[in-house]
């Protein structure tokens, strides 16, 4: 009977609804939402294929992983989503990752895909979630920071049309200036081009809801809103369309993306070993070897980045998401894609805005998205061969830049400098590795932690006796140093002195503690002085019992332990007086 209770409470509809939040929200659509939804993922579409496109560039792929990477995110995401916002796709900073850890190596791309989605799936469903709240706001910002100038410079050589420069940073930097007298004129007229223009159209989006822009008509509103939100593809089918042009009449000016592969990627397993160009063998164990550290770093970032993004429009928007369920999705849109030739993908904020901003209604929204996407991959790939190189790398200059948010840096400032120590580790270790970036940013974070649970402030006040008030909890690490203070203000002075250790803030208390307060005790009793606790919590009262502490006084309050203490001295004199 027991086992058919637990079958039937997994099998409820309210844990499928847990599971699958598409029967939440689908019961109760509308056609309304159908119409909504099938604007904002045409709009989302026609800004997803040439960021796919160019964020492939990114990654060191052939541009066809871009748009392997964009289909598969909004059918899974329809089905275990809880925000009807996020859409789910390459972006800069997954391509960057994936560029580090896999060298532009498909094969390795689509395995690393694989793993990412299986270590996402298995911490949504160990509930493991929390870890992400260990990585700080200054790690976050110095990695996109960095991350930002690093895919942008990355794009120059594409806007002057150099070839064979380094990938590393510092040397990509160095041979971009040494090889500017080889720049191609039409690359830098077409790139300079493009990016005049998409930062124009940017100007005009962002003048709309300027309250100083003179009125106009909403149909005008709504037009120039349309072509500044399609201007990413606006832009590549016109610099195609000259490229196209001026390739026909003969002349090889610029610099094109070339042959891509047609039609929709195969179904199939990711392959587990990779073979060399002079036919070694690389095992699937070697692999995993080579991804190192960015098998930790890419999975998280990946969370990271679309939960962040997943609150902030659940809040903008008035709506609640399930972080765990948000892994889960991500998890799997990560494992189902290595089977069409994905790389790692998570939400994408330009383009979850841009799906806020049209209207959605639900997660449908994405479906329509991914059907566009499907559609470009079977019948425009033969289009894509005139896409010019530098018209898709200031798509993604355009992108990036803003990423590198420099007020953040003035406000880090303001409130706590210290938080500048992570950020600035971060912000330098990422340009020499990305994923060495984060970590140390992360081991620089965790150690300001630790050293802040291991030095608490520790408030001392003379009342005649010593009031000590810890200014935060109590764990293992500080007990070194509240038993330092102890013996250095009041047990190894020439008169040993009583104390009252105001625990209020203490809700936590370990046996490490405990076996110091109990020597703490003895040494009190050995100097004939008390050692009182004062304020305690119930939960906290409860373990010091049963710890059964030799000498243990306790009060409800800082006064009625000095005033403890007093009788004890009144007592004690008086008693030294009729010894007399």
């Amino acid at each position: 009977c027991g086992v058919l209770t637990v079958v039937k409470r997994c099998c409820s509809y309210s844990t499928l609804k847990a599971w699958l939040p598409i029967l939440s929200w689908l019961p109760r659509y509308k056609l309304k939402w159908l119409q909504m939804d099938l604007l904002a993922g045409i709009t989302v579409g026609l800004t997803t294929v040439p960021q796919a496109l160019a964020y492939a560039e990114v990654a060191g792929l052939p541009v066809q992983y871009g748009l392997y990477s964009a289909f598969m995110g909004g059918f899974i995401y329809t089905l275990l989503g809880t925000s009807k916002d996020v859409t789910l796709g390459p972006t800069a900073i997954m391509s960057l990752l994936c560029f580090s850890v896999v060298g532009g190596q498909p094969h390795r791309a689509v395995l690393l895909t694989l793993l990412c989605g299986l270590i996402q799936a298995v911490m949504a469903l160990l509930r493991l979630g929390f870890l992400l709240d260990f990585i700080s706001f200054p790690v976050i910002k110095g990695f996109t920071c960095a991350a930002a100038v690093t895919i942008g410079f990355g794009q120059v050589k594409n806007i002057l049309g150099l070839k064979d420069v380094p990938h590393q940073f510092f040397l990509e930097v160095y041979y971009t200036f040494y090889k500017i007298p080889e720049a191609r004129i039409g690359d830098v007229v077409l790139g300079l081009l493009c990016l005049a223009v998409l930062v124009m159209l940017m100007f005009m989006k962002m003048g709309l809801g300027s309250e100083d822009v003179p009125p106009c008509s909403r149909l005008a509103r709504k037009l120039v809103w349309a072509v500044a939100t399609m201007r990413n593809a606006l832009v590549v089918v016109a610099a195609s369309l000259v490229a196209f042009s001026w390739d026909a009449y003969g002349h090889h000016v610029f610099t094109i993306t070339g042959k891509t592969s047609q039609g929709l990627p195969p179904f199939r397993p990711p392959p587990t070993s990779d073979t060399m160009a002079n036919g070694t063998v690389v095992s699937f164990g070697e692999i995993v070897e080579d991804f190192g550290g960015g098998l930790a770093v890419i999975p998280i970032m990946g969370l990271l980045e679309s939960i962040a993004i997943a609150k902030a429009f659940a809040s903008q928007n008035d709506y609640r998401i399930d972080a765990n369920q948000e892994l889960l999705a991500i998890g799997v849109t990560n494992i189902m894609g290595s089977f069409v030739s994905a790389y790692p993908v998570t939400g994408s904020f330009g383009r979850t805005a841009v799906n806020s901003q049209t209207g959605v209604c639900s997660p449908a929204g994405g479906i329509v998205t991914s059907v566009i996407v499907l559609l470009s991959l079977e019948f425009l790939m033969p289009v894509f061969y005139y896409i010019p190189k530098a018209c898709l790398a200031a798509v993604i200059i355009c992108a990036v830049a803003p990423m590198v948010d420099y007020h953040v840096v003035a406000n880090m400032w303001r409130i706590r400098k210290l938080d500048l120590l992570p950020f600035v580790v971060t912000f330098l270790m990422s340009f020499w590795q990305v994923q060495y970036g984060i970590i140390a940013g992360v081991a620089v974070s965790g150690a300001m932690l630790l050293y802040n649970m291991a030095r608490p402030q520790i408030k001392v006040s003379d009342h005649g006796v010593l009031v000590m008030e810890l200014s935060s909890g109590l764990s293992f690490p500080a007990t070194e140093h509240l038993s330092h203070i102890i013996h250095t203000q009041a047990l190894q002075v020439s008169l040993p002195r009583s104390v009252v250790l105001d625990c209020h803030h203490v809700s936590v208390i370990d046996y490490t503690v405990i076996s110091e307060l109990r020597d703490l005790l003895r040494q009190f009793k050995l100097r004939d002085v008390q050692l009182v606790f004062s304020r305690l919590q119930p939960s906290v009262l409860e373990v010091l019992l049963a710890a059964d502490l030799q000498g243990l006084r306790h009060t409800d309050s800082v006064e009625a332990a000095l005033q403890m203490d007093e009788h004890r001295r009144w007592l004690r004199s008086s008693v030294s007086e009729i010894a007399l």
